[in-house]
């Protein structure tokens, strides 16, 4: 399967597709039979470099419902001048929920004093998100990927202090499973380690690109409550190579690969919870187009699968 003319394929419809105005999405929301709303992860167009303040602008455009930044562009954005209340603004006028942030702290590591400036890191960025309205932080196992051999119950353990830091500062926590890690990358380890943590904050945000590559069968879906999944990352993989071969840079827009998103979507609409389904893309082919047509593009898709996998 050729990515590039896979994605090059779906430019001229995507081009033809108008933007959805805001007031649309109330009227939308009432036809809708499922319970997702539509986010934009700003990986999507994250190389075209159109900032942030643009970045939401553009995923109000094309009618989705949230944002989900990356730290890095907000404290970029603040570095240069700009305010959270700009961001905070911006996202109200723009009718855009800021659903997430992804931010990188080693929160998880066996390093005590890495685990410290983590935390650290963690609360400096829960304030800058609380202050612009973000509602959750992403929490990968950054820092704990190479190498095999993390005690899942001390990962418990230091998940818990992450979530409990969360309801002090008004930002939720997000265990995030790494399909690549050498650990945390199955879904029965994340959530174990949520689990275990024994926080009843404590949620997990999968992703279609990791369970794939992780190993994990999207029935894994099943064992977990709706409530403990607010947000699910999506996006699309190809038939070739093996998933063990897989990488970030071969993710597709969804319905463009061969996931199974019957499956996937209708597991988690009888959940019966919202769910922000958010679209997050590392590929070449996508970060060369212009943002407007690649978000234009990435919301059809999204609202295809849905409707296909419902209908």
């Amino acid at each position: 399967m050729n990515r590039r003319n896979i994605i090059k394929g779906g430019i001229a419809s995507a081009l033809a597709i108008p933007a959805m105005p805001v007031f649309a999405r109330e009227e939308s929301a009432k036809k809708k039979k499922h319970n997702f709303t539509f986010c934009l992860n700003t990986s999507t167009i994250r190389k075209q470099n159109i900032g942030l303040l643009n970045e939401i602008e553009t995923a109000s455009k094309v009618g989705f419902d949230g944002i989900e930044i990356w730290m890095r562009t907000l404290e970029d954005f603040l570095e240069k001048g700009g305010t959270t209340a700009d961001v905070r603004k911006k996202a109200a006028d723009s009718g855009i929920v800021i659903e997430d942030s992804i931010g990188f702290a080693k929160w998880v590591v066996d390093d005590e004093t890495e685990r410290n400036k983590a935390m650290d890191q963690i609360k400096r960025e829960m304030d800058l998100l609380a202050q612009i309205g973000c509602k959750r932080i992403a929490a990968p196992p950054f820092g704990a990927t190479n190498e095999p051999g993390l005690d899942l119950r001390k990962a418990a353990e230091r998940f818990y202090k992450v979530v409990e830091l969360g309801k002090e500062m008004g930002v939720l926590p997000q265990l995030e499973l790494w399909g690549f890690s050498q650990n945390l990358h199955l879904f029965g380890e994340t959530l174990f380690v949520a689990a275990e943590s024994g926080h009843p904050n404590a949620v997990i945000l999968p992703d279609v690109y990791h369970l794939r590559r992780g190993g994990s069968p999207f029935e894994a879906l099943e064992m977990i409550n709706g409530s403990k999944i607010q947000m699910f990352h999506m996006n699309d993989y190809p038939a070739e190579p093996a998933k063990e071969k897989l990488t970030d840079a071969m993710r597709v827009m969804p319905g463009d690969g061969v996931a199974p998103f019957k499956e996937i979507l209708g597991i988690l609409n009888k959940k019966n919870t919202p769910i922000a389904l958010s679209l997050e893309i590392f590929n070449e082919d996508v970060w060369k187009m212009d943002a407007l047509d690649a978000c234009k593009l990435g919301i059809s898709k999204m609202h295809s699968c849905v409707d296909n996998a419902l209908a």
